[in-house]
């Protein structure tokens, strides 16, 4: 083999696997133990379990530093908010994932964090309100605008004034993007959505190239007790495995949905980033987009997003969702279904103008 790095897709199957030898297991296997042996490693359940670290070693090594793995998602969002001083700010997307948003908003109601709501598509006002806060939170792209920011810039704008950067990474996933390649100082994942795949568990992860970082987040997982199970753990993995090829065929039939929906006279707006199997439309008003949902047959009305199945969802329909986002949106989480397929059920369903 060439004496050089190997290739995410390789990487992707490879890391977080047992040791190579006779009898050897090819998979972690699932450990399923709340106690261990006194003076190790491992001590006890909420510690650690190595089904959590199979998965961890994987995605800490597509993401280029140290993964913490959680409970759900916004148990990674919580840890990674407990770093935030009583009385910080934190400067957060607009159109953060409504839980975010949300954690955010209770946070502030009880005096421990002060929040700053940016358009993360102007560098220039996030690095303006960076200055003071202790913690600037992106999304890139945004959920479900689809915004890009300039990461880099960012990290670079908010370093200088002391701020640390966070970046949920769950519509691009590591394959796609590397905020920490960018200076970013936390990575965030809904590990729930594209990275395991299968609609099936609840995780999250935090992943930081900072060792200090590092043990403060597994210390706010190991207080809270919000620790993934080894089952879920051992899906997620075995999900992340397929990652490459997943996103590879999503991503396609989403350029190829894209690029007709932009012609039809019933879609006031597409929104696509340009990567990625997530589209945002943008119809008429409210009922045109609920006709949408309530007329398709073959994908699926769900709130989440990520699986093998396309789902999509008027975002407007939830009452925590931002009021800049348009009534008429509609998000698209396209799967592995045929594209002409999801096409067709696309077309009939949509308003002829």
């Amino acid at each position: 083999m060439a004496d050089r790095p190997l290739h995410f897709s390789t990487r992707a199957v490879t890391t977080g696997r047992p040791p190579a030898g006779p009898d050897a297991p090819l998979n972690a296997p699932v450990v399923l133990a709340s106690t261990y042996g006194s003076f190790g490693d491992l001590e006890y359940g909420r510690y650690a379990n190595p089904s959590w670290t199979a998965f961890e070693d994987a995605l800490g090594d597509l993401e280029g530093g140290r993964c913490i793995a959680f409970a759900s998602g916004m148990a990674a969002i919580a840890a990674v908010l407990d770093l935030v001083p009583t009385g910080g700010t934190v400067v957060a997307a607009r159109h953060s994932y409504t839980g975010t948003i949300g954690r955010l908003r209770e946070l502030e109601e009880r005096g421990l964090v002060r929040t700053v709501l940016v358009d993360v598509t102007d560098t220039a006002a996030v690095a303006e309100a960076a200055r003071g806060a202790a913690l600037v939170w992106l999304e890139s792209p945004t959920n479900p605008a689809l915004e890009l920011a300039d990461i880099a810039a960012v990290v670079r704008g908010a370093h200088a004034v002391g701020a640390l950067v966070a970046v949920d990474n769950t519509f691009a996933t590591p394959l796609l993007q590397r905020p920490l390649e960018h200076g970013a100082d936390l990575v965030v994942h809904s590990v729930t959505k594209g990275l395991a795949g299968h609609s099936d568990l609840l995780m999250g992860a935090v992943v930081t190239a900072s060792e200090e970082l590092a043990t403060r987040v597994t210390g706010s997982r190991t207080l809270g007790g919000a620790v993934p199970s080894a089952f879920e753990a051992f899906l997620a993995l075995r999900g992340l495995r397929t990652l490459p090829v997943r996103l590879e065929r999503a991503q396609a039939t989403a350029q190829r949905l894209v690029r007709r929906l932009e012609g039809h006279p019933g879609v006031h707006e597409t929104r696509y980033p340009g990567f990625g199997s997530i589209v945002s439309v943008v119809l008429a008003d409210a009922e045109a987009a609920d006709a949408l949902v309530h007329g398709v047959r073959l994908w699926r009305a769900a709130t989440s997003l990520g699986g093998v199945e396309s789902t999509l969802e008027r975002r407007r329909r939830w009452a925590a969702e931002a009021p800049t986002i348009p009534e008429g949106l509609v998000r698209l989480s396209v799967g592995l279904e045929d594209p002409d397929d999801l096409w067709d059920d696309l077309e009939q369903a949509l308003p002829a103008a």
